[in-house]
């Protein structure tokens, strides 16, 4: 661990216990691996995906170590088809460039960002685009530049007002039989950053409840608030990560047999 690493560990544990971050008991720079643990994680990664986000060598990326394998459940099947990708959030490019790398050359991939910096960052066929995933025309507008939209993954601000604002523009442009996926969602809890906080209305986390009881109109009748019961297929939470599925649903019936 270098001195700085060392220095901003002490001074949030000192923020910590005097209050300053409260929402925050996490201690993420402990838990911040080195690089030396790459060559572990590759030897014992299950997946292609883990591979891929091990073994990277390309522009920078930063990933939990648990996300790979819960990716390939969700996103195995959108391999090597003509499927458009937006990723709210590009960093330094990495992650789009492992999406290329993983999901194939008929993808359509695109990345937005509110950093300037990033549209240099555009690669082969990834696409870049400048703009605030707060701002409902800019989404609008890239969507309808790539020709619509199979898979969502808002790595953005994390900021819990632009991922509702990005989540209501998006989902009705997402086409049938896509997914959506906020990352990072722990972020919800920390009430110092991001307008999160434990249990707070309007949260990632607690938007994604609300779209659990959405699921289940037709059982309570309640006006939905976020989806239409009839276009959510399943909603799975994991640490840090939440996946929505869209897709036609038909009234629920049931049948006794036997």
């Amino acid at each position: 661990m270098t001195a700085a690493n060392i220095f901003t560990r002490i001074s949030r544990k000192i923020k910590m216990a005097l209050g300053g971050y409260e929402g925050m008991p996490y201690d993420f720079e402990g838990a911040r691996l080195s690089s030396g643990a790459r060559a572990g994680l590759v030897n014992n990664a299950k997946t292609d995906l883990a591979k891929l986000v091990f073994g990277h060598t390309g522009k920078p990326v930063h990933k939990w170590t648990h996300f790979p394998d819960i990716y390939t459940r969700y996103l195995e099947s959108y391999r090597g088809r003509d499927i458009g990708m937006l990723e709210i959030g590009v960093f330094k490019g990495g992650s789009l460039q492992i999406w290329r790398e993983y999901l194939g050359q008929e993808a359509r991939i695109s990345g937005v960002d509110i950093n300037p910096d990033c549209a240099g960052l555009a690669d082969g066929k990834n696409q870049v685009y400048i703009g605030s995933q707060n701002d409902p025309a800019f989404l609008s507008d890239v969507v309808a530049k790539m020709g619509g939209i199979d898979v969502v993954l808002d790595d953005g601000s994390h900021v819990a007002e632009h991922q509702e604002t990005s989540f209501r523009t998006l989902w009705p442009l997402l086409n049938e039989g896509g997914i959506y996926i906020m990352e990072d969602t722990h972020t919800a809890y920390w009430s110092h950053v991001f307008d999160g906080g434990y249990g707070r209305p309007g949260t990632a986390i607690e938007i994604a409840k609300v779209m659990v009881d959405d699921m289940h109109g037709w059982y309570h009748g309640k006006p939905s608030q976020f989806i239409d019961k009839s276009e959510v297929t399943g909603i799975h939470f994991h640490d840090s990560l939440i996946f929505i599925e869209k897709g036609k649903k038909t009234t629920p019936r049931h049948i006794e047999l036997g």
